[in-house]
């Protein structure tokens, strides 16, 4: 599932964002140099989502604490990460595309976390 996830993200990307022939050879590399290090945060917001699923019914305070914590902290990894890749996109296209590109990134992250988020259960008071 995760692989097709990927995949329809690029998709998205490549028919929303207006590139040249010649923007488009060099912003596909750091496209995938940037979904490589996402992958890497979304691999941990994944096994701590499997963690939850295993324990919600279970979940002490210090791990509902813990739980939301992580998550945040993961909240702010991806927004770093797109800080990060800002001057390296810049490189390859205009501001405005950059822009751009990362308006279409944070939509679609945000329709995938909703989809996410809507197979978790809420923790049990």
């Amino acid at each position: 599932m995760r692989q097709d996830i990927r995949a329809e993200r690029k998709k998205v990307v490549a028919a929303n964002m207006p590139l040249t022939d010649t923007e488009a050879t060099k912003f596909w590399p750091v496209y995938d140099q940037y979904i490589g290090e996402t992958i890497k945060v979304n691999d941990v917001r994944f096994a701590l989502l499997k963690e939850y699923a295993n324990n919600f019914n279970t979940a002490t305070e210090e791990q509902a604490e813990s739980f939301i914590k992580c998550w945040l902290v993961l909240d702010q990894d991806n927004t770093q990460l797109r800080l990060k890749y800002i001057p390296d996109f810049e490189k390859v296209i205009s501001h405005k595309k950059a822009a751009m590109f990362f308006q279409i990134d944070r939509r679609v992250s945000m329709m995938i976390e909703l989809q996410l988020a809507s197979q978790v259960p809420l923790v049990k008071p």
